[in-house]
C-alpha cells in the first residue's frame, strides 16, 4: 500500500484558503438564489384605500417610502379635492372671476386630459356637472327626482367649453362666473400617476398599486412571476371577481374601472345611476354597468372609464374603435344576467391577458 503523506503546512494553508473560497461562493450563490423581499404597504385617503406591493435592488427603506408616500397623497387632497373647502380646486369653484388664474402644472395637464376626453366622447363625458350632481341629490345622498325647468337652469351653469386652458403658463379661466370644476372622476387615476412617481422617483421599478379598486403595475414579481389583478363582478349585494387579467407588459400597465352598481338610487320602481349626462343633465339609463380601460396613463384611462360608462356599451365601442382604446364592456341585461365584450384593442391587447 502506497504510503500517504501528511500535507505540509503550506499546503495546508492553501486547503484553507480554498475551503474559505468554496463556502463563501455557496453564501453568495445561496443568497443569489433566493428573490429580494416583496414589501407590502396599506392605508387611506380621499375616502378610499390603497394598497401598494413592490421591490428593489438596492433596497430602499420602507419607512421612506411610507414618508414620501403620504406627502404626495396630501398634496393631491389639497390640490384637487372636492369635499376640502380649502383645496385649490374648491377656492377656484368659489370664486366668479373670468380672469386667468394660476394652478399647478399637474391640475392644468389634468384638465388638458379631461379635454379630450370631452371632446372625443361628444361631450357626454364632463367635469364641470358638480351642480347637476347637487340637484338630483348624489353628493348628499338625497336623492330627489328634480324638475325639468331645474334641470334646464342647471345646465345653463355647466359646460366644458366655459373653461379655457393654457398649459404654457400654468393657467385657466372660467368664462361663465358659475362654472365648477369635480375632479373626482380622475382623482383616482391621478393619485395613480404620483404614486407611480413617488416609487421611481425611490429607485423602484416593479410594483402593484392598487388606489380604490384602479390597478397600476410594472415589472414582474422578485420570483420573476407576472402579476395577476382581478376586475370585481358589478353586483351591489356581494363583492365577487368578475374577470382577472394577467400583466403581460413590463413597461407599465393602468387599469381603471368605473361602474354604475355602487352609487344608484331606486325611485318608483325605477334606477337611477349616478353617471349623469352631461348633455341632458340626467342619469343614463342603458344597461352599461361597468367598464375598464387598460392603458399606459392611469389619468387619461380613469376619465375615459367615467365617459365608456355614460354613452353606454354601443356609442363607447364606437368611440373606443375610433380611439383605439382597451375596454371591457359588462351589461347587466333585465334578468340580471352579466354580459361582456371587448373592444378590438383590448382583444389584440399585449398590455394584459385574460385569464380563464
Amino acid at each position: 500500500m502506497p504510503h500517504l503523506s501528511s500535507p505540509t503546512a503550506l499546503g495546508r494553508r492553501h486547503l484553507g484558503w480554498l475551503v474559505t473560497v468554496v463556502t463563501l461562493l455557496g453564501v453568495l450563490l445561496g443568497g443569489c438564489s433566493r428573490p429580494p423581499a416583496l414589501h407590502k404597504l396599506e392605508g387611506a385617503a380621499e375616502g378610499t384605500t390603497y394598497h401598494i406591493s413592490w421591490w428593489s435592488e438596492p433596497e430602499v427603506a420602507p419607512e421612506t417610502l411610507e414618508k414620501r408616500i403620504d406627502q404626495a397623497l396630501q398634496q393631491i387632497d389639497l390640490w384637487i379635492s372636492n369635499y376640502r373647502d380649502d383645496s385649490l380646486i374648491e377656492r377656484f369653484n368659489r370664486g366668479s372671476s373670468t380672469q386667468w388664474q394660476t394652478l399647478p402644472a399637474d391640475v392644468v395637464q389634468l384638465l388638458s386630459i379631461a379635454r379630450t376626453v370631452h371632446r372625443e366622447s361628444r361631450g357626454c363625458y364632463d367635469p364641470t356637472i358638480a351642480p347637476l350632481f347637487d340637484l338630483w341629490g348624489f353628493r348628499a345622498d338625497h336623492f330627489q327626482p328634480p324638475s325639468q325647468s331645474s334641470i334646464e337652469a342647471t345646465l345653463a351653469k355647466v359646460g366644458f367649453d366655459h373653461l379655457q386652458l393654457d398649459p404654457t403658463q400654468d393657467r385657466v379661466r372660467k368664462t361663465l362666473p358659475e362654472l365648477s370644476v369635480d375632479m373626482s372622476s380622475m382623482g383616482e387615476g391621478y393619485t395613480l400617476w404620483r404614486l407611480r412617481q413617488v416609487l421611481e422617483d425611490a429607485g423602484i421599478h416593479a410594483y402593484l398599486i392598487e388606489f380604490g379598486g384602479d390597478m397600476l403595475a410594472r415589472g414582474r414579481k422578485p420570483d420573476g412571476s407576472t402579476w395577476k389583478v382581478a376586475i370585481e363582478r358589478p353586483s351591489p349585494a356581494r363583492m365577487a371577481v368578475e374577470r382577472v387579467f394577467e400583466i403581460s407588459a413590463e413597461s407599465g400597465v393602468s387599469i381603471n374601472t368605473s361602474g354604475t352598481y355602487h352609487h344608484f338610487f331606486d325611485e318608483a320602481g325605477h334606477r337611477y345611476s349616478h353617471i349623469l349626462d352631461a348633455r341632458t343633465g340626467t342619469p343614463v339609463t342603458h344597461d352599461l354597468v361597468s367598464a375598464s380601460v387598460i392603458g399606459s396613463d392611469p389619468r387619461l384611462g380613469d376619465a375615459w372609464a367615467t365617459a365608456m360608462l355614460c354613452l353606454g356599451q354601443q356609442a363607447g365601442m364606437a368611440v373606443a374603435r375610433a380611439q383605439h382604446l382597451a375596454v371591457l364592456f359588462i351589461q347587466q341585461d333585465g334578468d340580471g344576467k352579466l354580459h361582456e365584450s371587448q373592444s378590438p384593442a383590448l382583444a389584440n391587447s399585449n398590455l394584459v391577458k385574460a385569464l380563464p
